[in-house]
């Protein structure tokens, strides 16, 4: 498992809400972010899209909020969320690993490579290690077959990864120091 040895906790705990990332919600954040859209067509998916962008994941409580304003069953949101694979209904870690588990990548090694970044981080898919450092998901194809296996990191994508250079990305990652101004 990853060596959690960064100070980001001590730092985080002496930022303000808004410096931390995801930033805590509220209801009335939430209903800024639907109000902004709900008039749009197609309003649905941007609205859901705009919730996670801000805050990381789509909060339970944000539901009944986007169902009221676009006259939409809780059950029907619920559906849309659960239908599309990007969305998240629970908080994520400070960075998201995911790998590729299309064709391309499980031919030259994407399945040992999982269970390495699985027992490194200590996690399973769709789980985030205990310190909420990283989040672990599995994507099906992320456009980049010809340099597999490939994974992202966040918002970057890295190819021909192997074990060695997955760990040297954590590490990296685990040791960062964030600043307080």
């Amino acid at each position: 498992m990853y060596k959690h040895n960064n100070h980001t906790d001590q730092s985080l705990s002496m930022s303000t809400p808004e410096e931390r990332w995801p930033p805590a919600w509220t209801p009335e954040l939430i209903q800024r972010e639907v109000d902004a859209l709900k008039d749009k067509p197609g309003a649905m998916l941007p609205i859901l899209h705009a919730i996670q962008d801000r805050f990381g994941y789509i909060p339970d409580a944000a539901v009944p909020i986007i169902a009221e304003a676009m006259r939409h069953t809780r059950a029907e949101v619920h559906g849309i969320i659960r239908f599309y694979h990007h969305f998240r209904t629970h908080p994520i870690g400070s960075h998201v690993v995911q790998v590729c588990r299309a064709e391309a990548c499980q031919a030259v090694g994407g399945r040992r490579l999982e269970a390495h970044i699985r027992d490194k981080l200590g996690v399973d898919f769709h789980q985030t290690s205990d310190d909420n450092v990283f989040t672990l998901e599995p994507v099906y194809c992320l456009g980049n077959c010809a340099c597999g296996p490939s994974i992202r990191v966040d918002d970057e994508i890295h190819g021909r990864v192997t074990a060695a250079r997955f760990d040297q990305l954590v590490d990296e990652l685990a040791t960062t120091v964030v600043e307080v101004k």
